[in-house]
């Protein structure tokens, strides 16, 4: 049983580490609100509650890296738009670097045990 929750707690630091990369991903697309935001990284199987996400858009807005409009909604209050900033698309563009160097790191350790463990 204690395996199975640390694998658990692995697998989650996992995506805790990588939000503020797609949450960035995300937005750089169109100005979204934070219900689409969920609604997107549920699509992706990269589920995250309200109350992780909007710590970590205040966070991101003090950092610069988006800003937010507030825009009506024809079915309830009004709704915060997030977009990126000019220092926010820098940010992605220089975190998108990083993630394919780490990616091509990893995918090549992952053939070497594949490789090592097919016997």
């Amino acid at each position: 049983m204690k395996r199975d929750k640390y694998n658990e707690n692995i697998q989650s630091q996992m995506r805790k580490g990588t939000l503020e990369f797609v949450i960035l991903l995300i937005i750089s697309r169109q100005p979204i609100y934070a219900g689409d935001m969920i609604k997107a990284l549920k699509k992706y199987e990269l589920i995250v509650v309200e109350g992780t996400l909007y710590p970590l858009l205040n966070r991101l807005k003090s950092s610069e890296l988006v800003d937010y409009k507030w825009k009506e909604s024809t079915s309830g209050p009004p709704r915060k738009y997030y977009t990126l900033t000019a220092k926010g698309k820098r940010f992605l563009e220089s975190l998108l670097i990083s993630w394919n160097t780490l990616n091509q790191s990893i995918t090549a350790l992952i053939k070497s045990y594949e490789k090592n463990n097919s016997r």
